[in-house]
């Protein structure tokens, strides 16, 4: 195994859904799934969760994750970033087990959609282009080039110049999927911005791009995950 740090953080104030990290998904608590395709993943030796619910800390624990302290109340408030809550899991971490580790892979709890499968490959684009970190993000289904509006000073504006008659000439553009974040030590715990010169960008299927943060998002989850009916080993 890589030195590499699986941190999921998993806080238990949602506001979006109510105990989304543990509402069950065709049997299996959501963050059960990131979990899961972490140990299947073969990348780790330590799965660490980053929470402030006793009740999530015991579901990750029955997984087979480690849960060896609580989130501090200041980092699991809806207004703290989750930047802050992945260092903070990182540093507890490197005390607890009296080491370094090189780099960090960042999981969310609430992005079940992805498979182990995309957790190495975006760790293996991560290792190959030598970057400072790196995201996920799917294809974008409208394209702020072309078919995205706002308004200003009263008139409806194209959200960027236009540069293209249609969207297939447009900038390709991409929507973050909240799925993986991946991290070399030392920018974790310099930067507090996700985005930079040295960072990569792990394109996924575009089924991987809900993030968990309402109920309508839950149904679709549950609708996709319910209909592959996978088993555990074939996260």
């Amino acid at each position: 195994m890589a030195n590499v740090l699986c941190t999921i953080c998993a806080r238990g104030g949602s506001k979006g859904l109510a105990n989304k990290n543990i509402k069950k998904i065709n049997g299996l608590e959501c963050i059960a799934y990131s979990i899961i395709q972490a140990q299947n993943s073969g990348l780790f030796e330590h799965i660490v969760i980053s929470t402030d619910s006793d009740e999530i800390a015991k579901v990750a624990l029955n997984y087979g994750a480690e849960v060896f302290f609580k989130r501090d109340e200041a980092l699991a408030s809806d207004s703290a970033a989750k930047i802050l809550a992945i260092r903070d899991c990182l540093l507890k971490s490197e005390e607890y087990f009296h080491k370094h580790f090189e780099n960090i892979i960042d999981l969310d709890a609430s992005a079940p959609l992805r498979s182990s499968t995309d957790i190495q490959k975006a760790y293996e684009l991560f290792e190959k282009e030598k970057k400072e970190n790196l995201i996920t993000a799917t294809p974008a289904r409208r394209n702020p080039y072309f078919n995205l509006v706002e308004i200003k000073d009263n008139s409806v504006e194209l959200c960027k110049k236009k540069q293209a008659d249609t969207r297939q000439e447009s900038p390709k553009c991409y929507d973050m999927n909240a799925s993986i974040y991946i991290f070399k030590r030392q920018r974790l715990l310099e930067s507090d911005d996700f985005f930079g010169k040295q960072t990569s960008l792990y394109v996924m299927d575009e089924s991987t791009a809900f993030d968990i943060d309402s109920e309508f998002d839950f149904e679709l989850v549950e609708f996709l995950i319910t209909k592959k009916n996978l088993a555990p080993k074939d996260f």
